[in-house]
């Protein structure tokens, strides 16, 4: 009884031990845009190129835990914005986002990375980011000042939909908006302004960042036991 037991355990703990190692190593590519004082007001108006590394932990078909390095820049004209007191204003901005997420992925369809035919699911992603950007402000002759580096965090919120194109790649297209934990992503509300510098905008509303992007990503790791080898 004792051998048939710790046969068991053993069989459970390879097949525990081979769902752990499916993995995706990929590339992203894409958009950015923002939202806060300076600029258009729309949610998804890509104005920047960003790109971006993930890694993708597939626990099960239905979700997966993920980490992402992505390099956004932004920029925020108020020439651009539906606003007539920002047109009015006419100011400028732009920063350069540094962003490390860790999130949970989740798929609305069984996603079998070891599928001998395409496969494709929608899905959902949210997860923590830390960030790092350039404190800014804006001088007498409204020119945007750079100082020290910042860093806060962010929450995001993701809608993608990824596909197996074969046994060994996967792509993937999504948008996801940001909330900051930061009012001043364009220099309206310094951290520590001078006594000459007045925060400007809606000073009780934090900035958001939007990237929207494709990710083409490269898939190993053993098949779980319960999958025919390739």
């Amino acid at each position: 009884m004792k051998r048939k037991l710790l046969t068991i355990l053993i069989i459970l703990g390879a097949c525990t031990a081979a769902q752990s190692q499916i993995h995706e190593l990929g590339v992203t590519v894409g958009a950015t845009n923002y939202i806060g004082d300076i600029g258009s007001t729309k949610y998804i108006n890509p104005t920047d190129m960003g790109y971006g590394f993930q890694y993708r932990w597939n626990k099960s078909a239905r979700h997966s835990w993920r980490v992402n390095y992505t390099y956004m820049p932004i920029t925020g004209n108020d020439a651009d914005s539906d606003m007539p007191l920002r047109q009015a204003r006419n100011l400028s901005t732009e920063n350069k986002i540094n962003e490390l997420m860790l999130g949970l992925e989740f798929n609305f369809f069984e996603f079998d990375l070891h599928n001998d035919w395409f496969a494709f699911t929608p899905y959902v992603h949210t997860g923590i980011a830390g960030i790092s950007y350039k404190e800014t402000y804006f001088n007498e002759y409204y020119k945007q000042i750079e100082k020290e580096t910042e860093y806060a965090l962010a929450i995001p919120v993701t809608l993608g939909l990824k596909a197996l194109i074969n046994k060994k790649l996967v792509i993937s297209a999504e948008v996801g908006a940001r909330y900051a934990f930061t009012d001043n992503l364009d220099g309206s509300n310094p951290a520590s302004p001078s006594t000459n510098i007045v925060a400007f905008g809606n000073t009780n509303s934090k900035d958001w960042y939007v990237f929207s992007g494709i990710n083409i990503s490269y898939t190993f790791g053993k098949n779980p036991c319960y999958c025919a080898p390739r």
